[in-house]
């Protein structure tokens, strides 16, 4: 009963934020009326904070859109819900692939297992999961999308050296897990690049099974309003919507906060864009895009694919100018890292 009761409720979700192909799209570049057709059908399987979280997702989703507008394929989309279990995401895919979606994208590493079940029953079909190269997820027809957050976290974080008045910032992770520990890795590394003695504060929303850690700013602001109580000047989060709540107690102490995954002074809402002096560009978009488009093209992606700052996988943003004085610092930096001179640890 239990069981019924979990694919119940995953049918509801998909059925309130699937669609057709002109539901939950505003697509991006050419309009879809105009674009050529294609019979490659993708749904997209988010992870917990959806569509509207502003960052990681919300990457994900601008990448879809593209790909609607740009390709001419149909799309679906599904959300998670905090608090699910394993038979929840794995019914979430399989009702994607019995709607005759062709190829399917799971956003984020939760779903690590029930992409590696959903690829081995379903070998016709194709998967793209982002944020896993694990043994869970590996199969012949899964494209295992990550990145080198590590280094991009490394550029922001010098940033926050130079720029901080206290020599004391901070770090909020959404969920303590190897991934995002790659955040906190790099952007302390980054830090004491520029200065050694800089006082860093780290602090995990939740531990695992728990990934509510991504989509509670209620969390993420309690948490960064402890750092700057205690003198911090500047927080970066790695916790998807989570930061909202960062973002906002940077604007009340005062203080500036670094986004993460997209340029968040271009996406958080209006009164907070002021205090994010730069992000952490995590090209989730163009990751989605590229797994779809080889699809297009007869060419399906397969194994780990890596996207790092060599590649542009990873970047750092200037939206608002408040780096620009010490952007040829950050780019020598940025060089460095992409020569092999400076190697950035993924673990802190």
């Amino acid at each position: 009963m239990k069981v019924a009761a979990v694919m119940s409720v995953a049918a509801l979700t998909l059925a309130a934020c699937g669609g057709s192909g002109s539901d939950k799209s505003s697509a991006s570049g050419s309009s879809s009326s105009s674009a050529k057709k294609s019979d490659i059908k993708v749904g997209m399987a988010y992870d917990v904070g959806g569509r509207g979280d502003q960052s990681f997702n919300d990457a994900a989703a601008a990448g879809l859109d593209k790909a609607k507008a740009d390709l001419g394929v149909q799309v679906k989309e599904a959300a998670a819900v905090n608090g699910e279990n394993e038979a929840a995401r794995e019914e979430r895919l399989q009702q994607l692939i019995d709607a005759g979606y062709t190829h399917v994208v799971a956003v984020g590493f939760a779903y690590a297992k029930s992409v590696g079940t959903a690829a081995k029953a379903n070998p016709d079909v194709h998967f793209a999961i982002v944020d896993d190269a694990s043994a869970d997820s590996k199969g012949a027809n899964v494209d295992q999308i990550t990145f080198a957050e590590n280094e991009g976290s490394f550029l922001v974080g010098a940033a926050a050296a130079l720029k901080t008045k206290t020599k004391h910032i901070g770090f909020v992770g959404g969920v303590n897990t190897p991934l995002i520990k790659k955040f906190e890795a790099g952007y302390i590394a980054g830090a004491k690049a520029v200065n050694p003695s800089i006082k860093v504060d780290s602090q995990y929303l939740t531990q695992p099974p728990d990934f509510s850690g991504f989509g509670d700013p209620a969390k993420g602001k309690t948490a960064a309003e402890g750092m700057f109580q205690a003198g911090a000047d500047i927080v970066y989060h790695a916790a998807g919507g989570s930061g909202g709540g960062v973002f906002t107690a940077a604007k009340a102490a005062g203080g500036k906060a670094i986004g993460v995954d997209s340029d968040q002074a271009l996406t958080a809402p209006a009164d907070v864009r002021s205090v994010i002096m730069t992000s952490m560009i995590k090209k989730v978009d163009v990751a989605v895009f590229d797994f779809i488009k080889s699809a297009v093209d007869g060419q399906e992606k397969t194994g780990n694919n890596i996207y790092d700052l060599k590649s542009g996988g990873v970047d750092y943003s200037t939206t608002g100018g408040q780096i620009d004085d010490i952007k040829s610092k950050l780019d020598d930096y940025k060089q460095q890292i992409i020569s092999g001179k400076i190697t950035v640890p993924v673990t802190p």
